[in-house]
């Protein structure tokens, strides 16, 4: 009923072959933005003690997260492929996409912008949320329970309020760093937005790698440890598994170091870009 009289911008959508991605190189560049859908999961792990039955609660909560990004993700690239033309992208629509797609649905509605302000104000009380949670997690992980040998005391200090105050400020000048930098190189903001997402899907996962490695070398010493939760309880099943998750995200990140736009047509970005997907992990790794 919603979409009864509108016009349908991608042709062909009620045919099977148009969901069916070409398995070419530019393919399995985006393949860390399919690890990267995902990342945040591991945020809540600092509160897993804080379920009353871990061994149940946890893992459910897991399952039922990423069938939500799953869905979310899936329904998502349907809706945008009724409103735009998937042969046809528009530049901007990494980051204005969202925007657009709303002020398309309130000129078909006939209520003008109405829905662009909602999901404004929506997207902005998220991001806040989000961006305190995705910072303040990591660093009581980090910075919490610091051990003085290899964390400075400075870095570790805690205010009032128990939150490591200085990881704060270094997280800001590390991302401030990350943005301000390229941005005198890019062409313009959409190539910067586009680029720093890509980014973000190549660092983010890459961290993941040193806690499946973890989980191997504790997978192979399972018989030491005993806890209420276990989410693999088989010593060589359990390697495997963790080995399957490190190669596969290796490879995901490897793979989207790649840039994404053409080499061809500006092959001084391409190798900038490239230059910068490889130099800045290994200096995030080298601070870690």
């Amino acid at each position: 009923m919603m979409t009864k009289g509108a016009h349908i911008a991608t042709p062909r959508m009620d045919e099977l072959s148009t969901y069916m991605p070409k398995f070419n190189l530019n393919y399995f560049t985006t393949i860390s933005m399919l690890v990267f859908a995902v990342g945040g999961a591991e945020k809540i792990s600092p509160y897993v003690n804080n379920t009353k039955h871990a061994s149940r609660e946890f893992p459910l909560g897991m399952l039922v997260l990423a069938g939500m990004v799953a869905l979310c993700a899936i329904l998502g690239s349907f809706g945008m492929g009724m409103l735009f033309n998937s042969n046809h992208i528009p530049q901007d629509l990494m980051a204005n996409g969202a925007y657009e797609a709303f002020a398309k649905l309130g000129g078909y509605y006939h209520v003008g912008n109405v829905f662009v302000i909602l999901y404004s104000i929506a997207q902005a009380m998220a991001q806040i949320s989000a961006l305190a949670f995705s910072i303040d997690a990591p660093l009581k992980i980090m910075l919490g329970d610091a051990d003085p040998e290899f964390i400075p005391r400075k870095l570790a200090k805690l205010n009032k309020r128990g939150t490591p105050i200085n990881g704060y400020y270094l997280t800001g000048i590390l991302v401030s760093i990350i943005i301000v930098l390229p941005a005198f190189n890019m062409g313009n903001m959409n190539q910067l937005y586009n680029w720093l997402l890509n980014l973000n899907s190549v660092v983010m996962p890459l961290r993941y790698l040193w806690v499946f490695l973890a989980f191997i070398f504790l997978s192979h010493h399972i018989d030491k440890y005993q806890s209420d939760y276990m989410f693999i309880k088989h010593k060589t099943t359990g390697m495997i598994v963790g080995g399957w998750c490190f190669f596969f995200t290796a490879f995901a990140c490897i793979m989207g170091m790649v840039p994404k736009i053409n080499m061809a047509a500006d092959p001084g970005q391409w190798w900038f870009q490239l230059a910068l997907n490889v130099v800045t992990p290994l200096i995030l790794i080298a601070l870690g």
